[in-house]
């Protein structure tokens, strides 16, 4: 994600209204998710909150290019939106006040100034927590909880939603306002359930924080192909979830496989911020702190898992991952063992993107003909038709097999469905290599 330029003590007249927008826009794409979050713990509706979250920016907008980028831009901005969700929830009070004396009822108007009065001692303070499991209510459907949650705590586009769920972009326009609605409808509390629920709603939390992580380590759409700020805010809450749910294999599990994936930062990116596949990476790059926290967690997940179950999907994701830091070489890399814990992933939660993944695990262990051969079973897979994943696979493994002109064409398909520039700049580098 590219990073606002430094606003200039005495910025010239022509660049002066342009640098504090982009100033702005950048920093409400970061924070926007704490915004919203915080703001919903005052207004208690999530449609409202980002209204507010908006009328603060178009307030910055407005305000920026005459008095200059403030020393602290994301204060200002939740300053500002939390200062209008507090006047709102005044008038709300006066308008009930106003009801109350003409004999009206004043239950039917909402308010909540008075609703935190006696914390609970057992709540999480965190807003982005509380805001995670208010979206993943289970009066949403699965797929409205991920589209609600990836655009109020990722901070996606509808068009990037869409493209990380591989669903169309107005159906998921559609599932968030349908789940705005119904949030705002039913009166859902904003908080982090306990018990039974909290353990109901898990894996829609953690389908949302890893879809998150997800987007930032290899953004839908853009110039850039990571976002780091996805990835960090994945991997905190991540964690969070250990510490709130820490007899939750599948929660270590998720945070055991996006430690380890996110030890591989530093190394995907090349000096000019070109994407560096796995193969070509430093390893030495690769951050071992991150690993030993990768390692460590994975050991809870199996601790914690029940035997009847065996590990879960994140927990055999992370199994996966730690095979790639464990080899010192790419060359050394357990393929066999990844092809092993796939097919037991395959099992566990089935899905195209498991199957391509597989596919690649058994080309490296058994050559890429058995692999080609798993790649053709998946391409009538509708999920796949217009992703950039199974072409650029196609043409890996036409490549090794010597059809170099069939594997230029894959990756010069592959580039035309690549979601951002760094990803098609790769992929065209790959077919012209193929025409060499």
């Amino acid at each position: 994600m590219s990073h606002p330029p430094e606003h200039p003590r005495h910025p010239s007249p022509e660049r002066r209204p342009r640098q504090p927008r982009h100033a702005c826009e950048t920093v409400f794409r970061m924070e926007s998710p704490r915004i919203i979050a915080g703001v919903t713990r005052i207004v208690r509706d999530v449609g409202i909150a980002e209204e507010l979250a908006q009328d603060a920016l178009v307030a910055a907008l407005a305000r920026w290019p005459e008095q200059g980028v403030p020393e602290n831009p994301g204060a200002w901005l939740m300053a500002t939106a939390k200062h209008r969700a507090v006047d709102l929830v005044r008038r709300r009070e006066r308008y009930a006040q106003k009801l109350a004396e003409a004999g009206r009822d004043p239950e039917t108007v909402q308010t909540q100034s008075d609703e935190r009065a006696d914390p609970d001692p057992d709540a999480v303070d965190d807003d982005l927590l509380r805001l995670v499991f208010t979206a993943c209510h289970p009066l949403l459907s699965a797929a409205a909880r991920v589209a609600l949650t990836l655009r109020l705590l990722g901070g996606l586009t509808t068009a990037e939603i869409a493209r990380a769920v591989l669903a169309a972009e107005p159906t998921v326009a559609q599932r968030i306002v349908r789940a705005k609605r119904i949030l705002a409808a039913k009166d859902i509390p904003f908080e982090v359930p306990r018990g039974p629920e909290r353990t109901a709603r898990l894996a829609s939390v953690l389908e949302v924080v890893h879809l998150i992580f997800n987007e930032g380590c290899a953004a839908t759409a853009g110039d850039d192909w990571l976002r780091p700020s996805l990835c960090e805010e994945g991997l905190r809450l991540a964690r969070v979830l250990t510490g709130l749910m820490p007899e939750e294999s599948e929660a270590h599990g998720l945070a055991a496989l996006l430690e380890l994936r996110a030890s591989r930062a530093a190394a995907r990116t090349g000096p000019s911020g070109e994407a560096v596949l796995l193969q070509e990476q430093s390893r030495a790059r690769w951050n071992r702190t991150l690993i030993d926290r990768g390692y460590a967690a994975l050991a809870r997940a199996r601790g914690t898992a029940d035997s009847s179950r065996a590990l879960g999907p994140y927990a055999l994701q992370a199994a996966i991952a730690a095979c790639h830091a464990r080899a010192h070489t790419y060359e050394e890399t357990d393929w066999q063992q990844i092809a092993v814990l796939y097919g037991l992933l395959a099992a566990r939660s089935p899905s195209p993107v498991v199957e391509l993944n597989r596919a690649v695990a058994v080309s490296m262990a058994q050559g890429p003909e058995p692999g080609l051969c798993l790649v053709d079973a998946l391409t009538a897979e509708a999920a796949l038709r217009d992703h950039h994943l199974l072409p650029s696979v196609r043409g890996d493994l036409l490549e090794r097999l010597g059809r170099a002109a069939e594997a230029c064409a894959e990756f010069e398909r592959a580039a035309a469905l690549a979601g951002t520039e760094r990803e098609r700049e790769l992929l065209l580098a790959r077919a012209a290599s193929c025409r060499l």
